[in-house]
Order: structure tokens, then sequence, then C-alpha cells
């Protein structure tokens, strides 16, 4: 499988951009730190999922950023994206992973220890607990887990893990600290007045707390 940088991972929302074009957005966010960009389009038909899925991987392929494609293997395929994010009532992981191959990135949203324990028995590249806080940027979401749910799951778990839900520059070293090895963030980003400011603040919180962490556990 892939090796996936899951430090700073910004999931998309054209809702919350400010009237700023989505590839503006990512761009600026890329510049300062972006790891790992998922295109999150619940609302576009699909023609324009497809439009927007190809600008963002030539976008991307200069600064080598994976482009993940929320739910929508049809997409992922169409536009050989890097991978693809599932969620518990999507195709089932074994039947994405037939399609798309092992060459590429396959995340999970996690919402349990039950499910997280079910994930063990598949090669995803990474699980996402979510929601680790109440965020109103995604309303269907399981009751938070916060940290201790994060805690609870990197003990379970064989996979990298990234917290998504209700993270901000306050809190995001505290979510690294119980175990994540990145956060996803979505309005703290693409509602920022200056994203790429914001992605370098959020960058900087990161990898700060995980040098940190690192060095109290050698």
């Amino acid at each position: 499988m892939p090796a996936v940088d899951l430090r700073l991972y910004l999931v998309t929302d054209r809702s919350l951009s400010l009237g700023r074009s989505l590839p503006e957005v990512v761009e600026s966010a890329v510049r300062g730190g972006v790891t790992l960009v998922q295109l999150r389009e619940k609302e576009a038909d699909s023609r324009d999922f497809y439009q927007l899925a190809l600008a963002l991987k030539q976008l991307l392929r200069p600064y080598h950023v994976p482009l993940i494609i929320n739910d929508r293997l049809d997409i992922a395929l169409a536009v050989d994206a890097d991978g693809i994010h599932i969620g518990q009532s999507d195709l089932p992981y074994p039947v994405v992973r037939q399609l798309l191959g092992k060459e590429k990135i396959i995340g999970l949203s996690v919402e349990s220890l039950s499910d997280a324990a079910l994930a063990n028995q598949w090669d995803v590249d990474y699980i996402a607990i979510s929601p680790v806080y109440a965020t109103p940027t995604k309303t269907d979401t399981a009751p938070a887990l916060g940290l201790e749910g994060v805690r609870a799951i990197k003990e379970l778990s064989v996979h990298p893990i990234v917290g998504i839900g209700g993270i901000t520059q306050d809190n995001a070293a505290d979510i690294i600290r119980a175990g994540a090895d990145g956060i996803a963030i979505v309005s703290g980003i693409m509602s920022a007045p200056d994203p790429e400011k914001a992605a370098r603040e959020f960058r900087n919180r990161i990898d700060k707390t995980q040098e940190l962490y690192l060095t109290d556990y050698r």
C-alpha cells in the first residue's frame, strides 16, 4: 500500500469558501502545508464533480499532494485519482479495493470502536475518526468521540489515524497528543480569510506536537 502523509488533510466544501474558487483555496492551503486533499462534493452533479476533480488533480500534481475523492468511486476511476474516502454506508471496502487496485489510497470513516475493530481485518490505508468533536459542517454523524475516543481507537487500531470534526487551532495539538497521525480540516481552512496562513499555523502546531511526542517516547 502507498505511504500516506496524513498530517494536515484538507476536506473541501465550496459552500464555505467565502466566494472564492475551489482551486484558489486549495492551492493556497497546499502552499501553507496541506499534505492531502479530499474533494467532497455532496451537491454537485456528476459532470461538475468530474471537472472539479480533473482541475484539482492537475493543480496538485506539481506539489506531489495526493487527491482523494469522497464517496464517488466512478469519479475516482474516471480521473484516475490517487484514492477514495468511503464511509460506513458506502460501497463495501473489499469491493472498492478490488475495483481500484492495491496501488490506490483508500480511507475509511469509523464512528465507533466496533467500526475500528472491523477495519482491522482490511488493508485500508488510514481510518478517519469521525467526529472527534461536534461540527456544523457535517450533521449526519454519530455522537462526538472526544479525545478518549481517539485514544481508545488508537490503542485498538492497526491503521494510521486521522481525526476529523470540530478541529480548531486551539485543539489540534490535543488530538495529535491523543494518538492521531494527522488532522482533517474543513471550515478552519476553507473559511479562513487567508487559507495559506491558516494551513501553515495548523501545520506548525502538528509538526511541533509530533516532534515533542516522539522526543518524549524515545
